[in-house]
């Protein structure tokens, strides 16, 4: 029973561990993150206009295209949009390979701080 107790309060610490990395690394890079997010919103509601599209279907097109799931409901007829497209696809990726990076950083910290 005790063994569990210490197990139990060890998880607590490794999560709060993470967590306060994961923020760290989070507020290091939010202009980087709030710039891609602009970025895809903004080349989302360009997407939108051109095809004529309600703001809902416009942001759930720019996070699908964006999240590379690519559903394939919603899909640009004009070429300038499919253009436009890219740079939504393009950002998902290097959002996505971003939130990876930190969220490994946030594991290497915890497993540092952990064995201090």
């Amino acid at each position: 029973m005790a063994g569990s107790k210490s197990s139990r309060s060890q998880s607590k610490r490794m999560r709060r561990l993470f967590f306060a990395a994961l923020f760290q690394q989070v507020r290091i890079l939010w202009p980087i993150f709030s710039g891609i997010l602009v970025v895809m919103v903004g080349s989302g509601v360009a997407v939108g206009e051109i095809e004529n599209w309600r703001l809902g279907e416009t942001l759930y097109f720019t996070f699908v295209t964006g999240l590379t799931i690519g559903y394939g409901d919603l899909v640009p007829k004009h070429v300038v949009a499919r253009i436009v497209a890219l740079a939504i696809g393009l950002s998902g990726i290097v959002l996505t390979g971003l939130v990876a990076a930190v969220s490994v950083q946030a594991l290497n910290s915890t497993d540092r701080n952990r064995t201090e």
